[in-house]
């Protein structure tokens, strides 16, 4: 099973790591400590975390080489924490991919308040999501064509922002049932209603549709790739 934090805190000062952790943890903050690249790497493997607070001396590895090598496969926001604070230890924390490089010792308020304000940027970019001539504002659940507001019904736009949110990817008329009506139970016909009804929507010609595709025999697809 995948973990999910909103912190990782890569350190091997542990007594100053854990007691970060738990800070966060008292305002409702969800944190896991690691101490070392290696350890930090095997973990990011197969869990995820919102942002990271990354150590540049960790033993033996430099907190810039995992940087490095977490940025060819992720954008997670990254923030630099180090007693290091020479203008070129800071210049190449931010060039590398660094999103901030905040100096020890912290202060634990304001590094909390920098963590929030970065966790609150990080939410409201996914909730806008643009795919070609579609822009989706998931908080305001508005989707608009052309900078139109298509004025879709609640279900019109729970199913769409779903097979946005995945797009590319097939998707059963079990998943989208379970995911848009709560259950698996509607019959076939109830989806291909709403799915034609998106696509006079969305589409140039809803008879020839290159965004909302079916998947033959599977379900459906939603191509972001137009």
């Amino acid at each position: 099973m995948q973990l999910h934090y909103n912190v990782l805190i890569i350190d091997d000062e542990k007594e100053l790591a854990n007691a970060t952790k738990e800070y966060f943890e008292a305002f409702g903050i969800s944190a896991m400590c690691l101490y070392s690249a290696d350890e930090a790497e095997n973990w990011l493997n197969s869990n995820k975390a919102d942002i990271m607070l990354l150590d540049v001396n960790l033993g033996d590895k430099s907190g810039f080489d995992l940087c490095r090598n977490i940025r060819k496969a992720s954008d997670v926001p990254i923030l630099f924490i180090s007693a290091r604070i020479a203008t070129d230890d800071i210049l190449l924390g931010l060039n590398i991919g660094g999103d901030d490089y905040i100096t020890k010792p912290y202060e634990l308020s304001v590094l909390l308040a920098k963590v929030k304000a970065r966790l609150l940027r990080e939410e409201k970019a996914k909730s806008n999501i643009n795919i070609g001539n579609l822009s989706f504002d998931l908080e305001k659940r508005i989707v608009f064509k052309n900078g139109i507001d298509l004025e879709l019904k609640n279900k019109e736009f729970l199913l769409l922002s779903y097979f946005a949110q995945n797009a590319n990817r097939i998707l059963t008329k079990d998943e989208i049932f379970s995911a848009v009506w709560g259950d698996a139970f509607f019959s076939d016909g109830t989806l291909m209603v709403h799915v034609r009804k998106l696509r006079e929507k969305i589409e140039n010609d809803p008879e020839n549709p290159k965004m909302l595709k079916t998947a033959h025999r599977a379900g459906y697809i939603f191509n972001s790739e137009k």
